[in-house]
């Protein structure tokens, strides 16, 4: 059995899939996935208002370990993805998305706030829903999105380094 995402062609007509899509056919359907993905973003729904909100909402509230738990549980949609057959650019997009989600939902009360409104696991439904029916379809916003967040992380590990550069610079002249 072969590894490969992409479908056989033995008939005309007729598409076999063979390795991991075959096997993601069945165990992740995509009720299934939408029906987690509703689950963990908008089951709920406050009384009187149109704001919904998950079990990630809920589970996030907890101090530390919430939003760890409401992360792993995400991860169930992201290796679904990849088990379908999802291309890189696409899984990539959504372990960003899901690691945004869980950095951003571990900072208290407005990182709960950011998770309701953020829906990670809606964003990466979506995404997969996409990727799987236009293979090879890769939009300019995708990789747009990943030149930002390259952006971003480069930004993140340089301005450290930069403060220290600066700060060993002001220690060192002479007074």
């Amino acid at each position: 059995m072969s590894l490969s995402s992409e479908p056989e062609v033995l008939l005309p007509g007729r598409v076999f899939l063979r390795g991991r899509a075959r096997v993601g056919r069945t165990w992740f359907t995509d009720e299934n996935l939408d029906l987690l993905a509703h689950l963990l973003d908008d089951w709920f729904r406050l009384p009187g208002t149109s704001i919904r909100f998950g079990l990630v909402g809920i589970v996030g509230l907890i101090p530390g370990l919430g939003d760890v738990l409401a992360g792993l549980a995400s991860c169930i949609i992201v290796i679904a993805a990849w088990v379908r057959g999802v291309p890189y650019v696409g899984l990539v997009r959504m372990v960003v998305n899901l690691a945004i989600d869980v950095l951003i939902g571990a900072i208290p009360f407005i990182g709960d706030a950011f998770d309701i409104a953020w829906k990670a696991n809606r964003r990466n439904y979506a995404l997969m829903v996409r990727h799987l029916r236009q293979p090879r379809v890769h939009t300019w916003k995708d990789y747009a999105f990943l030149v930002c967040i390259a952006a971003v992380l480069i930004a993140i590990f340089a301005i450290p380094v930069i403060v220290i550069a600066w700060l060993v610079n002001r220690l060192l002249q002479p007074v």
